[in-house]
């Protein structure tokens, strides 16, 4: 297996996951406020993660003197530290971009459907490409720019409801736009630190500002008894775990066609909800649903060409 069929595989991976949490969250909003709701996964999702870096550096230690680990995977030392390498930095950077598009979707969800939550924040599928183009002036792929109206089109089919519009909406629209940011920035940045120390880092940022922003916004609370169960899996599952396969994923897939990847969530949301909760869809959302999935075909047809935006990825 490539090591770009990998990183798509697991990207799609990611999105699944995803594409199972819009009901849990929208679930959980009326058990705890958001700020407390994203604290407390993104401890939850660190604190999973963090047994995981102490058996790796373990077993770094006992790497063999003549043949040293990359500097990006040395453990910490006064000359190798997270501090200069850019670790935390990096860690924070990416941490303020995760907790601007988890915030805002968390605040849509207790307005607005999930379906259309779903569709808004699907909507970076477009804002990706875009941001790029007019940011680097770069030259997109025609079949990318070709895929692009199908998955939007495909978006709108499946996830669209209709309806008045409600605040709820334009929090999902600004999630669309600090999301899209996230992708891009998680593009430039993934390769210059070892997945799972740059993973943590992520963690640990979003959780200190989602407990700053929690403190400042009413205080903090002990979450009731129903809400461990769907924090746990949103912690474990869907934030640690995701945010791992995703980092690792970039590596080898651009900005641009991940974004297209990302655009399956409401189809993998639609499949979850008719198995968990006997959610159907018509002949719309199925159409939609198979030109989302034409879309992201479409965007493959690149993959021959160079991608100067995606360095080469360290080695692990």
């Amino acid at each position: 297996m490539s090591p770009r069929l990998r990183g798509v595989l697991l990207l799609i991976v990611v999105t699944a996951v995803w594409g199972s949490t819009f009901a849990v969250v929208k679930t959980l909003g009326e058990l705890l406020p958001p700020a407390q709701l994203i604290a407390w996964r993104f401890l939850i999702g660190f604190l999973a993660l963090l047994p995981a870096l102490l058996i790796r550096g373990w077993g770094l230690r006992r790497r063999r003197a003549d043949h040293p680990a990359p500097t990006a995977l040395r453990p910490f030392s006064s000359k190798n530290s997270p501090w200069k390498d850019g670790l935390w930095r990096d860690g924070l950077l990416l941490g303020a971009w995760l907790i601007a598009g988890y915030g805002t979707q968390t605040i849509a969800l207790q307005t607005t459907t999930a379906n259309r939550a779903a569709f808004f924040t699907a909507l970076s599928v477009v804002l990706v490409p875009l941001w790029l183009v007019f940011a680097q002036r770069r030259r997109m792929p025609w079949p990318l720019l070709a895929a692009l109206p199908l998955a939007v089109l495909g978006l709108a089919l499946l996830s669209w409801e209709g309806g008045a519009w409600v605040n709820g909406d334009a929090w999902a629209l600004g999630c669309a736009v600090t999301y899209a940011g996230f992708i891009i920035t998680l593009e430039r940045l993934s390769n210059r630190h070892a997945a799972l120390p740059f993973t943590l880092a992520q963690l640990a940022a979003v959780t200190l500002l989602a407990w700053v922003w929690a403190a400042l916004s009413g205080g903090i609370g002990w979450p009731p008894d129903s809400a461990w169960g769907p924090l746990l899996y949103l912690g474990i599952v869907a934030t640690a775990l995701t945010t791992l396969l995703q980092t690792v994923g970039q590596r080898t897939v651009s900005a641009a066609e991940a974004s297209l990847i990302y655009a399956l969530e409401p189809v993998t949301a639609t499949l979850f909800s008719f198995f968990l909760i006997g959610e159907r869809v018509g002949l719309r959302g199925a159409l939609g649903g198979l030109l989302v999935v034409g879309s992201t075909v479409l965007s493959q047809r690149s993959a021959g060409e160079a991608r100067p935006e995606t360095p080469a990825p360290l080695a692990e």
